[in-house]
């Protein structure tokens, strides 16, 4: 590749920082969803105590905040991006993800990348 901190022989620290991006953002959002349900669950069995009552609405609400705030970065995210030229969350499917990090995985556990279609053209 041209340009860029080479951090592998396939990935540059661009490629590296979008997949860290992508994966803070998806784990994020799936946590947020799952204490959403604890919450809900927690609600459900607390047998009208009001603390256990209380304690399952504030599960609930930081969790509902913390998925608003996912969805703001991602906004933001993709907002910078656009001012400055970088498409910061093309990472942000399956595929490209496991690509990328079967990819680093190889170099570094192997020291040799197996040959993975597409590699280095993820931006």
């Amino acid at each position: 590749m041209e340009g860029g901190f080479m951090v592998t022989g396939e990935y540059n620290i661009i490629d590296i920082a979008n997949l860290a991006v992508a994966i803070a953002i998806i784990l994020a959002g799936v946590l947020s969803v799952f204490y959403i349900f604890v919450g809900g669950i927690s609600f459900i069995l607390s047998g009208g105590q009001e603390d256990k009552i209380k304690q399952a609405v504030h599960t609930i609400r930081y969790a509902i905040i913390g998925l608003i705030v996912t969805i703001m970065s991602v906004t933001i995210i993709k907002i910078v991006g656009y001012i400055f030229g970088f498409d910061l969350l093309s990472l942000i499917s399956w595929a490209k993800i496991s690509t990328l990090m079967t990819g680093v995985i190889d170099k570094i556990v192997t020291g040799s990348a197996t040959s993975v279609p597409g590699s280095g053209t993820l931006r």
